[in-house]
């Protein structure tokens, strides 16, 4: 199966791991719905480098926190373009132990990294024709199969978002797969983050964004026989 000439929506896709995402999908030849939250201009730039390299790229703002704006991304989305692939990388990221979450917080985290992926998964089943296939991936975390006390409200979001992912690929098949990217040490933070991060990597080192690229096109355009499954990209961070 190829994703070439099909379309892809990744939500988060302005920046970071959600643009590699973008550029990968591209690269394998697909056309890719960009949202964003508040990162307009990135969004754009990431919009003109697909459209450089031969295909074609749409920017779509919404606010994910939002259960409206979230519900109704999906019904602009295949306005523009009707689409194969849910790729659901936008999250929130914040280093909140037990102690310092507050319920602002707590609300938040869920909103975005598990309401907003089950409101999308939902609108987009429900937008397939009968008989029509999909995919749909949830962008989760090691942490979620081995959670700590750091990131509290992100640990625990994400691990019922992998949860999810599982529930779904029951729910949804057989027309749709759904499957969950597990993410490492990807990308060093954007704050700088600690320095002993690969201390707990086994396979002491970054991941390269080619690994990345490949995670994503092999859950793209690999078997649709394959689905419930969550895997890690994490130089086998949560094996430790």
């Amino acid at each position: 199966m190829t994703i070439r000439g099909k379309t892809i929506l990744v939500t988060g896709g302005a920046l970071r791991v959600g643009r590699e995402f973008c550029l990968a999908a591209a690269g394998a030849g697909a056309n890719v719905i960009i949202h964003y939250g508040n990162s307009a201009e990135e969004a754009n730039k990431t919009a003109e480098e697909i459209r450089a390299a031969g295909c074609q790229a749409w920017t779509l703002k919404a606010d994910l926190a939002n259960p409206d704006e979230a519900a109704k991304l999906i019904d602009l989305a295949w306005e523009i373009s009707p689409f194969f692939g849910l790729v659901n990388s936008a999250a929130i990221f914040e280093p909140l132990t037990f102690t310092d979450t507050t319920i602002d917080a707590w609300q938040h985290h869920l909103a975005v990294n598990l309401t907003a992926p089950f409101l999308l998964s939902q609108s987009f089943a429900r937008r397939l024709a009968p008989g029509a296939t999909g995919r749909i991936i949830n962008i989760v975390d090691w942490r979620a199969l081995r959670p700590g006390s750091d990131h509290f409200p992100y640990t625990v979001s994400k691990a019922a978002l992998a949860q999810m992912t599982r529930s779904l690929a029951v729910a949804l098949a057989p027309d749709i797969s759904v499957n969950g990217l597990a993410l490492g040490a990807i990308l060093p933070p954007s704050d700088g983050g600690s320095p002993d991060i690969l201390k707990s990597v086994p396979a002491k080192r970054w991941a390269t964004m080619d690994e990345l690229h490949q995670a994503l096109l092999f859950l793209l355009e690999g078997p649709s026989y394959i689905t419930g499954e969550i895997i890690h990209l994490d130089g086998g961070r949560h094996l430790v």
